[in-house]
């Protein structure tokens, strides 16, 4: 009787102890995520200060204005995770094309608000990536802790499911360098 008790009691330690670490890998997950929206919400507020100096220089570039305004908007609203990640990637490739054309303007490469500005945005998205690798190191945690034996068992009994996706980075970014484009 005495080592049946001891057992359950061992059993349900065991069980309380893989639901707690469970838990804290959900929690781990959302601050990671928490963590990129900050820095996401600090990118959000350098671009329209962006757009209204090189506005004064750029005055051909309004439709690329456009839409840097509105993939801006998009990620600001989106709702979930995978929409997030979309809109970000979106966003991002439309500020790598702004720089770009930013280049065409030595005017603007020169404008002292907008060399802090492109500064603040490169440190800004340095620390995306930062808050992106944490992100995928907790989600990878989360997902073998709710998916190997025997806490997916925990994790079945308590309705955890493999909601957060990973971040990957957006097709542009993947495309090979064509460094004939750099030499035209």
């Amino acid at each position: 009787m005495i080592f049946v008790l001891a057992f359950l009691g061992i059993l349900v330690a065991m069980l309380y102890s893989l639901y707690v670490a469970l838990i804290r890998k959900k929690n781990d997950v959302q601050e990671a995520f928490s963590g990129i929206d900050v820095q996401l919400k600090k990118r959000y507020d350098l671009i329209p200060n962006m757009l209204k100096t090189a506005a004064k220089f750029m005055e051909h570039e309004k439709e690329l204005f456009m839409q840097v305004t509105s993939l801006r908007e998009q990620a600001m609203t989106a709702t979930n995770y995978a929409d997030k990640f979309k809109a970000d990637g979106e966003l991002s490739t439309a500020l790598r094309a702004f720089n770009i054309r930013a280049e065409n303007y030595p005017q603007l490469k020169s404008d002292a608000t907008m060399v802090n500005a492109q500064k603040a945005l490169a440190e800004t998205e340095e620390h995306i990536a930062a808050a992106r690798r944490f992100y995928n190191a907790a989600v990878k945690e989360y997902k073998n802790a709710i998916q190997i034996f025997p806490s997916s068992l925990v994790a079945a009994l308590i309705g955890l499911k493999d909601e957060y996706p990973f971040f990957e980075a957006e097709s542009e970014a993947l495309k090979s360098v064509d460094v004939n484009e750099y030499f035209k």
